[in-house]
Parts: structure tokens; sequence; C-alpha cells
């Protein structure tokens, strides 16, 4: 049995971490609201962004804009978008696996990746499994601003103009709700066709939109700034989804603390109890000991 003064030790060592992880917990939460706002915000302008260009995209074909051309694909860029810190369960393990999954079945294709590592997590990971990513930014996911965005989107579109990459997919944490958060994939490059075929009462309902100036013009103008949308739509996903994690994180090592303090507490108990009992036979035995 460990002695009392360990046992204390022990509880004052958990009760310092709990302190930790409650404050942590607090930070996440403060760091939520902001976070929550700006992608619950975003998201329908993103999705009509999206929507919109696929009414484009079915009222021209493949050549009116190098963006929109479907080639061959040998050469896959993977964007892994992540955050810089841990401490948020699963959270980055998830968006890791499912690119990483992805790579390794395109390699088994014969064809050639290349990663754009948002995130020091995410980079860390791709480095570790031997990849060299075309791209790395660290130590700015806690802004999330747009020029970020812009700056990875404009990457992205050179490689894919100047014929390195074929196709681009994006793999970030979706922010669903406080309790659900998953990884997701979208598909940057070529941009994404018409969505499957729909049920004939949603058909019914959709409004066929004349565009003005002409749709070649629109293409030209909207489709790079499309490719900057979705990565900003991705980066404040993957914020939201981090602030959540780790909430969840916290609160349950918070938990494991409390129940880690309750059972060393009966721990130092029983301790002192054997020890007091110890003495206290130590000294009948000696009163009994003078009187014989």
């Amino acid at each position: 049995m460990a002695s009392l003064k360990d046992v204390r030790l022990k509880i004052n060592g958990v009760s310092k971490t709990r302190q930790i992880t409650k404050a942590m917990y607090m930070v996440a939460s403060a760091k939520l609201r902001g976070a929550q706002m700006r992608i619950e915000h975003f998201r329908p302008y993103a999705d009509k962004f999206s929507d919109m260009l696929r009414d484009l995209g079915e009222k021209t074909d493949d050549a009116a804009h190098p963006l929109l051309a479907v080639r061959s694909t040998q050469s896959i860029g993977i964007v892994v978008c992540t955050p810089d810190r841990g401490l948020c369960g699963g959270f980055n393990a998830n968006i890791i696996a499912l690119a990483l999954k992805f790579a390794e079945s395109k390699i088994t294709e014969g064809k050639k990746v290349v990663f754009y590592c948002i995130g020091r997590k995410g980079r860390d990971a791709i480095r570790s499994r031997g990849y060299k990513p075309a791209l790395s930014i660290i130590n700015r996911m806690g802004d999330t601003s747009f020029a970020l965005a812009v700056e990875v989107g404009g990457k992205i579109r050179d490689d894919f103009l100047r014929g390195i990459l074929d196709e681009v997919h994006m793999f970030y944490g979706k922010f669903i709700s406080m309790a659900r958060q998953r990884p997701a994939d979208m598909r940057l490059l070529p941009i994404a066709g018409p969505e499957p075929e729909q049920p004939q009462n949603e058909k019914a309902g959709q409004v066929d939109y004349v565009y003005e100036p002409a749709v070649a013009d629109l293409l030209t103008e909207l489709l790079p700034k499309y490719i900057d949308v979705q990565i900003y739509r991705g980066l404040l996903d993957t914020s939201a989804g981090e602030n959540a994690a780790r909430m969840q994180a916290m609160d349950n090592a918070t938990r494991n603390c409390d129940e880690m303090v309750k059972a060393l507490t009966l721990l130092m108990n029983k301790t002192r109890q054997a020890a007091i009992t110890s003495e206290l036979i130590d000294i009948v035995g000696g009163v009994e000991a003078l009187k014989g």
C-alpha cells in the first residue's frame, strides 16, 4: 500500500490537472461561440455559391474554362486541413486517417499524390509517413482569415493550370453539432459536375436562372473565387469542430480527474486509518508489555 504522503501528492497532482482541463474547457467554450457563428453564417453562402456554379457548369462545356477541364487523372492534390494543437480527442486523427486512406488507395492505382497541409498536426502526420508536402502552413489556424484561403487557393489553382495536378481533394473536419464532428472529403478541382439525379418532385421546384453577362464571362470571374470560398469553408468547419471536440475532451478529462480524486481520497482515508490502527496496536502492545 502506498504511503500517506504519496497519496496526498497524487491527489494534489490530479487536482492541479483538473484545474488545467477546466480552464481549457472554458477557453474552448469561448472560442467555439465565435467559430460556430462564423461557419453557420458562411455555410449557406458557400452552398449557394456551389449550386450556382454547378448550374453554370451545366450550361456550358468543359472547354469554357481551364478549371472545368476533366483530364486523365495521373496526379492528385490532397489538401489536409487540421488544427495546430491537439487535446481534442480523435478529431485530428480522424481527418488524417481519412486523407491517408484516400492517398494510399490512389497510390495503389498507380497515381501520384501531392499533399498541401494547413495546420501543424496534419503536417507532422504527413511527414511522419514519409511524404513531403508541397505546401505547409502552420500557426495560422487560430485566426482563420479569408486571406489564408486565398493563399492556399492560389497555389492549388496554379499547380492545376500548370498541369502538375489533375484533381484536387480537400479533407477537413465538418462541424455538425456540439456533440458531432466528422471528417469530410470535398473535391475542389476540377469543379464538381451536377448533383446526382434528384426526385421529380424536387426538380419541379427548381428555378431556371438567366445569367448576365455571358456564362463564359461569369465562369472566368467566379471559378477562382469558388476555390477560395470552399477552402475557407473547410477552415471554418475545422475551427468550429476543433473547439467542440476539445470541449468534449476536456470535459471528459475533468470528470476523470474528479473520479480519480474521489478514489485517491478514499485510499488516503484507508491508509490513514491503517496507520492509526497500527500505532494503536503498538501502544497497546507496549502497555501490556510494561504490565507484564
